[in-house]
């Protein structure tokens, strides 16, 4: 009896695994396509809007880009809030009031409190989303902008690309892995009706359907959320492209996964009741892509729990080797930073990342503040 509870915990938790990468996948792909309208000539006023701090050294890049944007939409309206950073950010960006409308904050307030300030200011019927170190295609404006030729259509998220630099390292090559995961997924929701939220990198809404939210949540969430509880279409487009460059440092990206759980956590907390409003089938994407894998590292520890003991009451000197070998290769993969070990290794450190941030919302912790990462 007790091997059977055990060998039923084990498939649970693999299961439960597997289910946001393949299973879920597999279900989107049987799913009826939904149409969507696009007219290149469609081009309602928008806002460009992104919040910085501390990223002086992206300011170049990211000025050179906002300008070639400019040059091609000249009623284009960018506004940028700066979270008091404490190096050159706010100075390169005033330097430009032709360019860029620039919001100063009186002190470290964080993304979403500076993203409602921008919105309140904007006059564009289509609001922008992005990030400082984020940059855009020469045609993301215009391609995006089409999708509005939709009356249906009420969010639009672009397509980030991450760039590749020298010497990458595990860390890296996990995170994009991840990432082109993640891409594939909201184009296979997309498709079927709606995307389950925005990440802050590239997205839009109609400005009409803005909502009011605190400063604690993610505001990308709750924004892009808000169309999909409005009764529109929230979709992505493969022709909006944006880029950003990776995370190479192990203490960057596990900061940066428990900060974002944290917050993810808190904000699906303060979305709940209209969560519970919406169609079952956005229910269940929801769940699948969101709460399933927030808590991806319980499964792992339960299914390693129940493998382990289950292999203890087979043979416990073949339990022995194995846990053997699992320290051996812990230990080999903390000192490694590339190849295939070290690539398992930053798999475990982000599901125990994104744990950690959903307890650290659970027992009450806040995380409205951010800051870059230095390894980007």
């Amino acid at each position: 009896m007790v091997d059977i509870l055990l060998l039923a915990l084990l498939t649970v938790s693999l299961i439960a695994l597997i289910w946001p990468f393949f299973l879920y996948p597999m279900f989107l792909s049987l799913l009826p396509r939904r149409a969507c309208s696009k007219d290149k000539a469609h081009r309602p006023s928008v806002s460009l809007l992104f919040c910085a701090y501390n990223e002086g050294a992206a300011m170049p890049a990211k000025i050179a880009n906002l300008a070639m944007l400019k040059r091609r939409h000249p009623d284009l309206e960018i506004l940028a809030f700066d979270d008091r950073s404490s190096d050159d950010t706010a100075d390169q960006l005033s330097a430009r009031p032709d360019l860029v409308t620039l919001v100063r904050g009186a002190g470290r307030s964080g993304k979403a409190h500076g993203m409602k300030q921008l919105a309140a200011q904007a006059r564009g019927e289509i609001l922008v989303f992005t990030d400082a170190n984020v940059m855009l295609a020469p045609d993301a404006i215009e391609n995006l902008l089409s999708y509005y030729a939709d009356p249906k259509v009420g969010g639009v998220l672009g397509s980030l690309h991450y760039v590749k630099g020298e010497g990458e390292s595990a860390t890296a090559a996990v995170g994009s892995l991840y990432w082109r995961i993640e891409e594939q997924l909201k184009d296979m929701e997309s498709r079927t009706g709606n995307v389950m939220g925005a990440d802050g990198s590239i997205f839009s809404t109609r400005r009409a359907l803005y909502p009011d939210f605190p400063d604690t949540v993610l505001d990308d969430l709750t924004v892009s959320m808000a169309v999909v509880f409005a009764g529109q279409r929230l979709i992505k487009a493969k022709d909006v492209v944006a880029t950003e460059n990776l995370v190479s440092a192990r203490s960057d990206e596990y900061r940066r996964k428990v900060r974002i759980a944290a917050r993810s956590w808190h904000t699906h907390l303060h979305l709940r009741p209209q969560l519970r409003a919406m169609r079952r089938l956005d229910r269940f994407k929801y769940t699948s892509r969101k709460i399933v894998r927030w808590f991806g590292a319980l499964f792992l520890l339960t299914g390693a729990l129940s493998a382990a003991i289950l292999l203890w009451r087979l043979n416990i000197y073949a339990f022995a080797a194995v846990m053997g070998l699992a320290v051996l290769g812990l230990l080999a993969g903390t000192m490694m930073r590339s190849g295939p070990v070290a690539a398992v290794m930053d798999i475990l450190i982000a599901y125990a990342a994104t744990l950690q941030g959903v307890v650290r919302a659970m027992k009450g912790g806040v995380m409205a503040t951010w800051a870059p990462a230095k390894s980007r």
